[in-house]
């Protein structure tokens, strides 16, 4: 790394770790407000699945600023029901600005031209439909929200309000957030549901690597199903 690269990234470091201390106790909306404060809403991107919990964050961004840029990967293996989910989104929420970033064609015919890559190598598979292509599109951006929550548990149980991505700063505003929160806002929004929540769907990513859950388990339990792994490492590998 750079002399200057490492400056820039010591700087981000502190800069989220003041921004964590202030905002520890805060509201979804008073983070997200706090992002589009530090960075302005051209350098502030929102990534989303368009998943069975992604409308709650989605209602707070639209709240607080609904052109605010939303990015969504469509990596080429997702449920048709939820490429229909974002289209009722975009059009209930009154989302302005929805990016749908898609997989290098070229990296796809290269590394996974029978498409078994999920099954051989679903970590190579995440990174050349999820890593690399949400990499290239969070390139003109200097922050960045997500939806994840500690109750999710795994690696997710101790994330902080904010955090140092590279070069980027990462606003997690649904951190604190439990589950009875969570149902609340979708209640009192009258958030319409994920199709495939009602067949027993309680998180939901790529078809090949997604499955049913029992009430009882974890909420990502049907998520690569039977392998040690639990994320597809847009939040395990840093984006720039």
């Amino acid at each position: 790394m750079s002399p200057h690269a490492l400056a820039a990234e010591t700087t981000i470091l502190h800069s989220a770790q003041t921004l964590d201390q202030a905002l520890r106790d805060a509201s979804p909306a008073q983070v997200i407000e706090a992002a589009l404060k530090t960075v302005g809403r051209e350098q502030l991107a929102l990534v989303s699945s368009f998943g069975t919990e992604s409308a709650a964050l989605l209602k707070v961004m639209a709240d607080v600023d609904p052109a605010i840029p939303v990015i969504f990967l469509d990596t080429g293996w997702l449920f048709e029901e939820t490429l229909a989910y974002r289209d009722t989104l975009i059009a209930a929420l009154g989302l302005r600005d929805v990016r749908s970033i898609k997989p290098l064609e070229e990296a796809l015919s290269r590394q996974d031209p029978d498409r078994e890559l999920w099954f051989t190598d679903p970590d190579a598979c995440c990174r050349i439909r999820k890593v690399e292509p949400l990499a290239r599109a969070l390139k003109p951006f200097s922050a960045w929200i997500n939806g994840r929550k500690r109750f999710q548990g795994g690696a997710r149980a101790e994330i902080p309000v904010v955090e140092e991505d590279g070069a980027r700063l990462k606003f997690n505003p649904f951190a604190n957030v439990s589950r009875e929160e969570l149902e609340a806002i979708y209640k009192l929004a009258k958030l319409p549901p994920h199709p495939l929540v009602a067949s027993g769907y309680l998180s939901v990513g790529c078809m090949p690597c997604s499955s049913r859950a029992a009430a009882d388990e974890d909420a990502r339990a049907g998520r690569w199903r039977g392998r040690a792994k639990t994320e597809c490492g847009i939040h395990t590998t840093k984006t720039s």
